[in-house]
């Protein structure tokens, strides 16, 4: 059982710190090394915040973060699939769009590809949603 379980299932709660590209190697770092044998903060050169609405910590250097109270616990197989209620968003604003929400190639968010064990950026905008498919439908 990893330290992050443990916290998970004491506090009731967790958060989801999104690390864009330029900190891969320190979010890969977080999943290499167990929270109970060192405090991977010091070593990762990255900065803990305190959350104000659960009892877990933010990541400063990361531009998203969910602050979540702990809704479900999913067990499948040997895995634990945690489901939060999201409370609040945090973005750093310098990774908003003219709209005030956060925008994706502003985070630059990296996406975990576990066929390969291989980290990836998400590629260029190729549509709207809910637009890009309209001329397929028959009126």
């Amino acid at each position: 059982v990893t330290q992050t379980y443990r916290n998970i299932i004491n506090r009731k709660a967790f958060t989801a710190s999104i690390p864009s590209e330029d900190y891969a190697k320190e979010a890969d770092y977080f999943g290499l090394v167990s929270g109970s044998a060192s405090d991977k903060f010091p070593t990762s050169g990255l900065t803990p915040l305190k959350s104000k609405l659960v009892d877990a910590p933010l990541v400063r250097e990361f531009p998203l973060a969910l602050e979540c109270r702990l809704h479900r616990i999913v067990e499948i197989g040997l895995h634990t699939q945690f489901i939060g209620e999201i409370l609040d968003v945090k973005a750093d604003e310098s990774c908003l769009g003219a709209d005030g929400l956060p925008d994706i190639e502003k985070v630059r968010p990296i996406v975990f590809s576990p066929e390969g064990r291989k980290y990836h950026g998400l590629g260029r905008f190729i549509g709207k949603a809910f637009s890009l498919g309209r001329e397929l439908i028959k009126s």
